[in-house]
């Protein structure tokens, strides 16, 4: 990863309606999201909002509906103007793009797939595809051998000739992201893209984006009101509310220290087993020490790694007779874990 993110915005407004200048303005001395339509008969979309994405990452913003997450994302290519506020893509000021280098931009750094497919009826599946390079003006040839390549990294090279209504939920979802990989852009942004999908055709796309994520190494914004699909799929998640960022971290974080009671509430009923790690749960070894006087020495304990998690821990601890010893990566110990801390790790307390 680069130091410049590949996507930041920085202090972020959009405010919808007639007065939005008034609106900002009452905004940011501290009006709320309900005062601020009561008065202004204005909508806060997005709220003083910051996030910076670095270059590989998959970074996941997620919401109930109405939360703004979706007005967020489409700033990023300006499918929405900011009412205030700063937009960079790969270090690029992306405001001040006159509309035919932003149409470029577009076109050659960013693949956007949409919740509802957006397949044009008419084209073929392989056109469909082939639309971005179409609109940077490639050759027929150029076009078609792009999209074969995006349509086999999705598993549909056989249907190339078809139209899309011959084609499931699932295979035309594949197709919006074969499209968005056609032009080989660095940014993917995905605005809810599995959501209308069965349960388990959404897992196996999961598994297909993550797969192809890691192979090409592209930079993601992923939107979901889904918070299960946001830990499974995220190297870091945003949690919107009233148009406004209340926390980022990674799912260890966010489940292990939510900041506010609603935080707090959309995480309670999150399996920890598979999030939580020994290092976020260990005690320092000079501590648990002091607790157990007359306890072995931390030396003589079985041995965990503290990328551990709390079901590897769970598996160690139940073929040791005490408690686990800690060790970072360079086999130092760092901590200690024992049953009775595990066991309240599980439940959900931490610290």
């Amino acid at each position: 990863m680069t130091d410049t993110p590949a996507i930041e915005l920085e202090g972020v407004w959009k405010i919808f309606g007639p007065r939005e200048q008034e609106a900002l303005t009452a905004a940011r001395a501290g009006l709320s999201k309900a005062e601020v339509l009561q008065r202004y008969n204005c909508v806060v979309g997005v709220a003083d909002a910051t996030v910076r994405v670095a270059t590989g990452e998959i970074f996941c913003v997620m919401g109930l509906s109405g939360s703004g997450k979706s007005t967020l994302v489409r700033h990023v290519n300006r499918l929405l103007e900011p009412t205030a506020g700063a937009v960079r893509v790969m270090g690029e000021d992306m405001l001040a793009k006159p509309p035919a280098a932003l149409r470029a931009a577009r076109a050659a750094r960013i693949g956007m797939v949409f919740q509802h497919f957006g397949l044009m009826p008419h084209r073929t599946v392989r056109e469909n595809v082939a639309l971005p390079l179409e609109i940077q003006g490639a050759s027929l040839r150029q076009r078609f051998d792009s999209a074969e390549g995006a349509l086999a990294k999705v598993g549909l090279a056989d249907w190339g000739d078809r139209l899309p209504a011959a084609l499931s939920g699932g295979m035309q979802q594949r197709v919006g992201l074969a499209r968005a990989l056609a032009a080989d852009p660095p940014i993917l942004l995905m605005d809810e893209p599995f959501s209308a999908l069965d349960p388990l055709i959404r897992r196996q796309l999961q598994d297909e984006f993550l797969r192809l994520s890691r192979e090409m190494g592209k930079t993601t914004m992923f939107i979901t009101h889904d918070l299960d699909e946001a830990i499974r799929i995220g190297s870091r998640i945003a949690i919107m509310k009233d148009g406004e960022i209340i926390q980022t971290g990674t799912a260890e974080e966010i489940v292990t220290s939510p900041r506010t009671d609603y935080v707090a509430d959309f995480v309670a009923h999150i399996p920890r087993l598979d999030i939580v790690h020994a290092h976020r749960i260990m005690e320092a070894p000079e501590a648990w020490r002091a607790r157990n006087p007359g306890a072995p020495p931390v030396e003589g304990m079985a041995v965990a790694e503290a990328g551990m998690t709390l079901s590897a821990l769970v598996r160690a601890s139940a073929e040791a007779e005490g408690p686990l010893a800690i060790r970072d990566g360079q086999g130092a110990v760092v901590g200690v874990v024992d049953r009775t801390r595990l066991l309240r790790a599980i439940q959900g307390e931490f610290g």
